[in-house]
């Protein structure tokens, strides 16, 4: 009898938890059996965690692993780790397998740490985000650019990804940061360029410049500000900044039809990519950010405030992060990445307590579902559609 209880318990919190989701993850989780030792080093309730476990384990069952995924999934509950899952190799020809001290390429996961770079030195008074972009880069012509715009994509500026090609980059030379600055001031005449703070762009070419700007506000490499403010603080020690002389010793990628992926004379720009780590430093990088030891409260509610409401609906984006905004005040901090044939999910449940990590080195759609766990962690309802 008192086993008849749980159950139905367990079947009432996983149909109300799943109420606009894929039944089926409902349907498999009731039938899963917790592995032990599963709960080694556990906080929470032996209840909580054997749903939460089997929950994100169907979700993998039937969405990641029929798909051929190749990297890693983790998910949290109160900074413990509920599911972890290592699948594939780090060279699909070599067959040498994808484990927890794995490096990934976070490809735009990687402006998260940018755009909290920014953050902290505005919170240490060394700069302004309200100020024009041209009062930290020399040169800089675009009147209005503000850091702010850069930071929440709404400076107007084209993608140096595609424009540099279109007006003529010879593709043998590799791109650096300063180029794509200088590629903007000179430019200037040949480009299309949109009002500043007119509406939501999503623009490389902001994150790049952010990283000039990290540069010379701090004095730093931004390598260096990013390993001394964060990676070295939160002990993310299998985390670092791609730098183009270490393309034989990263992971590479793979598109979908597992054909590897080349470097390009685009993989020389970071602060809106190259940043390079694991689920379990990025774990880290999740806690250390909701710990309150980096950043101020005011800090951190002015980069998940979303910027740009020209348009209904519940996606916005703050300094460096996506977000869902729900009706009922339900707020879904995040951001996707897609690079070659990376991509990535950072998903962070705020008021849930929550984190859901998914990195992938063979270019997986499927990995962008993870937006079908959110309401095993709590009332998240709206229009969640598309990988961003």
């Amino acid at each position: 009898m008192k086993n008849l209880i749980t159950l139905t318990l367990l079947t009432i919190f996983l149909l109300g938890c799943f109420a606009t989701t894929d039944k089926r993850i409902v349907e498999k989780a009731q039938k899963e059996e917790v592995p032990a030792g599963a709960r080694l080093g556990s906080t929470l309730s032996k209840a909580d965690f054997d749903r939460y476990y089997k929950v994100s384990e169907s979700f993998y069952d039937l969405y990641l692993k029929p798909s051929g995924f190749n990297g890693a999934m983790l998910v949290a509950k109160n900074g413990q780790i509920v599911f972890e899952k290592y699948a594939g190799f780090k060279h699909l020809e070599e067959r040498d397998s994808i484990d927890m001290n794995t490096t990934f390429h976070l490809a735009s996961v990687s402006k998260t740490f940018t755009g909290m770079a920014i953050c902290k030195l505005w919170e240490d008074g060394k700069l302004d985000i309200n100020n024009e972009v041209s009062v930290y880069l020399e040169g800089f012509n675009y009147p209005g650019v503000t850091v702010k715009t850069l930071l929440n994509h709404r400076s107007g500026l084209p993608n140096y990804v595609h424009v540099m090609e279109e007006k003529g980059w010879d593709k043998k030379t590799m791109i650096t940061n300063q180029d794509v600055l200088q590629f903007m001031i000179t430019k200037k005449k040949d480009l299309m360029v949109g009002k500043p703070d007119r509406g939501f762009s999503y623009c490389n070419t902001n994150y790049a410049l952010l990283a000039l700007i990290i540069e010379k506000v701090s004095g730093k490499a931004y390598k260096d500000y990013l390993k001394e403010s964060f990676f070295t603080p939160l002990q993310m020690d299998n985390s670092f900044v791609f730098l183009p002389e270490m393309e034989s010793t990263v992971m590479p990628s793979y598109n979908w039809r597992r054909q590897k992926e080349p470097f390009t004379y685009l993989d020389g720009v970071y602060g809106d990519k190259n940043v390079y780590s694991t689920p379990r430093d990025m774990l880290r990088w999740d806690i250390g950010l909701s710990s309150g030891k980096l950043f101020k409260p005011e800090t951190l509610e002015a980069a998940y405030t979303g910027y740009s409401n020209e348009k209904p609906g519940v996606k916005n984006y703050g300094l460096g992060w996506r977000m869902y905004n729900y009706p009922n005040n339900k707020k879904i901090i995040y951001h996707n990445g897609w690079w070659h044939g990376n991509n990535t999910v950072f998903t962070r449940l705020i008021q849930d307590s929550a984190t859901v990590i998914i990195l992938g080195n063979k270019y997986n759609r499927r990995i962008y579902d993870a937006k079908k766990l959110f309401t095993a962690f709590g009332n998240y309802d709206g229009n969640t559609s598309g990988e961003d």
